[in-house]
């Protein structure tokens, strides 16, 4: 793992533990250290004296790829192939598993074959213990050679030397693994990612900006805890942008902290966001409730902020105040605002014209894409080793706080979420729901100036059909040009509104942070599986419809109506829901 680089005015980075290793490498030693490692200038201010601590890196992160019968690779993480359909003393599976692996290999690979002797019981026939650091990296698309692996029996390793020779085991595994180094691992949702970049550093691009922000203060802070008698809040701020996270010194007992801190990042793409939440450190007293089934506290939740960078103009600073807000299964609360300067400053408008034109992600996850159940257990990993890696940091950061930063809860059912999509939806289509009423005036004489302007127009590219399309692109350009003076101004901030939390229901709100699965008692579950088969029911129709008119399309040419057929009688034609049952 290669050290990563800080030079000035970036914060220093937080120690974090790493594991021992014997000198030979093959005798378990136990043990850890904390450190701090990076690669510096002399513009540092550790360079002649000790560090303090502020900032660190998330480890980069690679796919592997493999087939086996049975693979664990962390204590948690176990993937198994399907059970071969033939009983045979050669198994043959030919199945691709694929995990995350992170930087510096600190796991093994263990794969064990296992008999299935009945529905109840297993029998582990054998097992090998790989480092990851044998197996070829792959940068792109090139075929892997496969290779023999030797598998010990079970229990065969606490034999004696001499018993080891005795009892031979010649069974083999077949394997093709490689290390993928040409796709990006993501560890938060899609809507908000932050790198873009592929894990093999030989792949990166160079930067194409500079982003810095500064972290302010925070203005009206709701009391999050009592102490000594008194509420009061202990606030700190955690910014993520790619594999860099930052977080700030806390601000003991006050609700309007000041922190005055300055990060800069690396932007190697401009669609890209940055993410910033503010927390209550739990850890200095107060009788802060216990998450439940777990009696250790966890830093509640203030609120988050997300910037697009591509809504900033470059080398502008922006100096305003966010406001925190947080749901629950109460409701939506304001728990006070957050004060942010940011600036983006361009290195290269070239290139980031160039970026424009090419795809977000890596190339390989077009040229050999990802299954969507792919994608969401890898998200699922990383985040994992993300939140394992930051709680070695020092102070740490728990996995409460790395989950609400990566939103690991976006995909989950919410009404007021599906809500809000639909009339997203309803958003979107209301230019054309205003077009066809400014058509339907124009159809009844409501403006007769206009309706004569309108046939004018129609009979014109009707006798010059190649204006149509310079028309309407004319027309584009000119509701661009026009809407140009009223642009946005400021970076978006988190809209109620849009979000659908302002009007949702109570009992919404209570089941979108429900567990999964349900803690709630069996009529309360009830009752939300039969508002669900309601809302679904009403979707179902509303795709029905949509099925409908779209195979009245195709029935124009398919003379299953042939009056209809004849006379291009759009509204008259059969559909295929005569057929359903």
């Amino acid at each position: 793992m290669k050290c990563p680089t800080r030079v000035p005015p970036d914060s220093p980075l937080a120690p974090q533990w790493y594991r021992l290793e014997h000198r030979r490498g093959d005798v378990k030693v136990r043990g850890a250290v904390m450190l701090a490692v990076w690669m510096g200038t002399q513009a540092d201010e550790s360079f002649p004296r000790s560090l303090a601590l502020r900032c660190c890196f998330s480890s980069r992160r690679r796919s592997l790829q493999h087939s086996v019968q049975s693979l664990r690779f962390t204590k948690t993480l176990t993937l198994k192939t399907k059970i071969c359909p033939t009983k045979t003393p050669n198994p043959l599976w030919n199945e691709d598993l694929i995990f995350v692996a992170a930087e510096p290999f600190e796991e093994l690979l263990v794969l064990t074959v296992v008999n299935k002797v009945s529905s109840a019981k297993e029998e582990q026939l054998g097992k090998i213990s790989l480092p990851l650091d044998m197996f070829e990296r792959r940068l792109d698309h090139r075929p892997v050679h496969s290779r023999w692996f030797n598998l010990q029996k079970f229990g065969f390793g606490a034999l004696e030397g001499d018993k080891r020779h005795e009892l031979k085991f010649s069974t083999r595994l077949h394997l093709r693994v490689c290390l993928e180094g040409a796709y990006h691992v993501l560890d938060e949702s899609t809507l908000y990612i932050s790198d873009v970049r592929p894990t093999a550093r030989q792949l990166w691009k160079q930067p194409i900006g500079i982003l810095e922000v500064g972290i302010l203060s925070a203005q009206g802070l709701l009391p999050m805890k009592t102490k000594d008698g008194k509420s009061t809040t202990d606030a700190y701020c955690v910014a993520k942008y790619g594999q860099k996270w930052v977080r700030t010194r806390t601000v003991i007992e006050s609700f309007n902290p000041n922190w005055n801190e300055q990060y800069t990042w690396e932007v190697y793409d401009p669609c890209t966001v940055i993410t910033l939440g503010v927390f209550d450190n739990c850890h200095l007293g107060g009788n802060e409730k216990p998450t439940s089934g777990s009696g250790a506290k966890n830093d509640s939740r203030i609120g988050k902020v997300r910037i697009r960078l591509s809504t900033l103009e470059m080398d502008r600073i922006y100096t305003h105040s966010y406001p925190l807000l947080v749901l629950n299964s109460s409701g939506l609360k304001k728990m006070g605002e957050l004060q942010l300067a940011v600036r983006f400053t361009c290195l290269s408008l070239a290139n980031i014209i160039y970026l424009y034109g090419h795809p977000l992600l890596p190339k390989m996850h077009y040229l050999h894409p990802l299954t969507v159940n792919q994608l969401d257990s890898l998200r699922y990993q990383a985040m994992n080793i993300v939140a394992a890696r930051l709680a070695r940091a020092e102070p740490p950061l728990t996995k409460e706080v790395v989950e609400y930063m990566v939103d690991v809860d976006s995909h989950m059912w919410s009404m007021r979420r599906s809500k809000a999509n639909f009339f997203r939806i309803v958003s979107l289509f209301s230019g054309l729901i205003s077009m066809s009423r400014w058509l339907g005036e124009v159809r009844h004489w409501k403006n007769p100036i206009t309706t004569v302007l309108v046939h004018v127009l129609f009979f014109l590219l009707i006798c010059y059909p190649e204006l149509i399309l310079p028309t309407i692109f004319l027309y584009m350009f000119l509701i661009g040009i026009w809407n140009f003076r009223f642009r946005p101004r400021l970076p978006p901030h988190m809209d109620t509104k849009l979000s659908w939390a302002e009007a949702v229901h109570p009992d919404e709100m209570d089941e979108e942070f429900d567990t999964f699965p349900t803690s709630k008692p069996q009529d309360v579950a009830r009752m939300r599986y039969d508002r669900l088969r309601s809302v679904a029911g009403r979707i179902q129709t509303v795709i029905g419809d949509i099925a409908t008119q779209g195979e009245r399309f195709q029935a124009v040419l398919s003379w299953r109506d042939p009056r209809a057929s004849s006379f291009n009688f759009f509204r008259r034609l059969p559909s295929r829901a005569d057929s359903m049952l």
